[in-house]
């Protein structure tokens, strides 16, 4: 009798290992899990061995992220004021780039994906085709591109305003000339900026700060064709070096 119970027991071990042990490590890979497991399985963990990133200084002064107010895909008005709480990644692209914004989204829409569980993650996206790229457009283009996250603005407006928030604001270059693929030249990186507003970076191996997180190496192919390596690995991590930290603003 014993041993048949025995049997039986082996028996329901071994299913349960061929059924229910694959979904969880599907569900892992696909970052389909719940709210709670990925913040056990991501940020808890995390704060263990965690380090601060350091402030982007100008003339010993941490650098905030400027005043803006531009319109999203949704035709809401957007400004920083709206971002103060969370964490979030900055970016500026066109939706007619044929260059580096399709692997830059992809980028970003595996992190939006990767972060679903912290409702203080966010990303602005500002088109540096303003006239193209108007509510509508940008609307579609969040559509097709699988673009979810509520905190995930693609903003349009006047172009002088986006363009000197990013060459003086952020110090990301952009320009408009015929000269250029598409029409438009900028940089590819990714800025990132904590709950409070300010700009954040990290050292390298030398110990001089990196700013910004090149975005145009698609995190999968891990090099470009030049030999590049992708930073979207160490974005994530350090977005969540920033999403442990407490906001002043509450």
């Amino acid at each position: 009798m014993m041993n048949k119970r025995n049997i039986l027991i082996g028996i329901v071990i071994i299913v349960f290992g061929l059924v229910f042990v694959p979904r969880v490590i599907n569900r892992v890979k696909n970052n389909d899990i719940s709210r709670s497991e990925s913040r056990s399985l991501k940020l808890d963990n995390f704060e263990k061995n965690i380090e601060s990133l350091p402030y982007l200084l100008i003339n010993n002064e941490r650098k905030m992220v400027p005043d803006f107010k531009f319109i999203n895909q949704n035709g809401e008005l957007i400004s920083n004021s709206d971002y103060l709480g969370k964490v979030y990644i900055v970016e500026f692209f066109f939706t007619t780039c044929t260059t580096i914004c399709p692997i830059m989204n992809t980028n970003l829409v595996h992190i939006q994906n990767s972060f679903t569980a912290f409702p203080e993650f966010g990303i602005a996206s500002f088109s540096i085709n303003p006239e193209y790229d108007t509510i509508e457009v940008l609307n579609q283009y969040a559509n097709d591109n699988g673009i979810v996250n509520s905190n995930w603005n693609l903003m349009t407006g006047n172009r002088n305003d986006i363009y000197k928030l990013a060459n003086d604001g952020f110090n990301l270059y952009t320009a408009a000339s015929t000269e250029f693929v598409d029409g438009f030249e900028h940089s590819g990186y990714f800025a990132l900026v904590d709950k409070n507003g300010y700009i954040r970076c990290r050292n390298d191996q030398f110990g001089n700060p990196k700013i910004y997180y090149k975005g145009s190496v698609n995190f999968q192919e891990k090099l470009d064709s030049n030999g590049e390596s992708e930073e979207i690995t160490v974005l994530k991590e350090d977005l969540l070096k920033l999403l442990s930290e407490k906001n002043e603003f509450r």
